[in-house]
């Protein structure tokens, strides 16, 4: 088994991602999600303290990878990975021996929701609006737009997870770019291994 752990920014993801992932572990893959406590902020400094702490999560070793995924909200990803990419490699140690992958989407996590418009309107009993769901990366604001479609009903981190049960990542991949790039990160990705110092 391939041990992935992946640094998300909070509870929605933590709650969400393991139902997105949960046909991974078919291939041998198992997926374990970290985050930020007391809803910090996903920093350098935060992704570096949860991968040392995340390293006695496995007793026979450090994860094979960290995947650190970040919501860009409509910013060019790779002006948001920057930081993490020039400086969280720095600050592991070269016993680490774990990968380093980059994931992001493209505006939230919710956005990929919109992907499987078919199961999002089974869940919510209607139709998902007036947005392109065949460009799910392209809708602003998803998060904004799935509160309004829920109603009444408020939007929690434990909806999202509830939502994400009951969607099918095959067809979230086929629509939506960054969710695919995120599994690609997951399951191989490009290699950025941890350098020694």
């Amino acid at each position: 088994m391939k041990h992935v752990v992946v640094l998300a920014s909070g509870e929605t993801e933590q709650r969400s991602l393991p139902h997105l992932v949960a046909h991974l572990r078919e291939n041998g893959i198992e997926v374990r999600i970290r985050i930020p406590a007391r809803n910090r902020a996903l920093s350098v400094e935060m992704a570096h303290k949860l991968i040392q702490a995340s390293r006695y999560d496995f007793p026979d070793g450090p994860p094979d990878k960290y995947v650190i995924l970040v919501d860009v909200n409509g910013k060019p990803p790779d002006q948001v990975l920057a930081p993490f990419k020039e400086n969280l490699p720095g600050r592991l140690d070269d016993q680490l021996n774990s990968r380093l992958q980059y994931a992001y989407a493209q505006r939230h996590l919710e956005a990929w929701y919109f992907a499987d418009a078919s199961n999002l309107r089974a869940y919510l009993g209607r139709a998902p609006g007036n947005v392109d769901t065949s460009q799910p990366d392209d809708i602003e604001n998803p998060k904004l737009h799935l509160k309004h479609l829920l109603g009444e009903r408020v939007y929690t981190a434990r909806i999202s997870e509830d939502i994400a049960k009951s969607l099918n990542a095959q067809t979230i991949a086929e629509r939506s770019p960054s969710f695919r790039g995120f599994l690609a990160a997951v399951k191989n990705g490009t290699s950025h291994p941890t350098p020694a110092r």
